[in-house]
């Protein structure tokens, strides 16, 4: 349903395409290659996720629909659906700029509900680094109302903190095992993807 009460799109998700300025972006996968749950399945008909940086603010942008998949309230994407996709992509925002984090803390606002079979997009960014702390910051607004004239689906902010190298070089070579490469390996794919770290 859309906010007049018409369904969404629940057949098909939306053909994703980048729109101009948009540089595709494949996230880093540190799970062990298996795939994120929020955008590890582009394809199937719950959570489609789509990543992009955008020129000249270096933004990650993206879009998300919301299938049957996310349902919560009757005929709505559950807030819990939202809220991952703003925490992995200011997690994805973080990574591509360079700073090896996981999340502390997320705070996110709910701003009106979202309709399932929406198509949307995201904004995701840091906003400001303090020593190990990296602060972050997401919207999620309909993919037909870029000026945010009907307001945002969600807003999110983050507190990321970045890994020792102790910890950083444990979970490369956990990684690393997992996806059968070597630790240089990931390394140089993650440079490849366009880790700045």
């Amino acid at each position: 349903m859309d906010d007049a009460g018409k369904p969404g799109n629940l057949e098909a998700a939306p053909r994703v395409v980048a729109e101009a300025g948009w540089t595709p972006v494949e996230p880093l996968r540190i799970e062990g290659g298996r795939g994120s749950f929020v955008s590890g399945d582009p394809e199937g008909d719950t959570l489609r996720v789509a990543y992009f940086q955008r020129q000249g603010d270096g933004h990650l942008v993206g879009r998300a629909w919301f299938g049957l998949g996310t349902q919560g309230p009757p005929g709505h994407a559950h807030g819990g659906s939202t809220a991952a996709v703003l925490d992995e992509a200011m997690g994805a925002a973080a990574w591509q700029a360079g700073h090896a984090v996981v999340a502390v803390n997320l705070d996110v606002d709910l701003m009106r509900m979202l309709p399932l079979g929406t198509d949307t997009r995201f904004d995701a960014w840091v906003e400001r680094v303090d020593g190990r702390k990296v602060y972050c910051r997401a919207r999620l607004f309909g993919a037909d109302d870029p000026a945010g004239e009907k307001g945002d689906f969600a807003r999110a902010s983050g507190l990321f903190l970045t890994l020792s190298e102790e910890r950083f070089h444990a979970l490369l070579d956990h990684v690393a095992r997992a996806m059968g490469t070597t630790p240089q390996g990931l390394r140089e794919e993650m440079h490849r993807r366009g880790w700045k770290g």
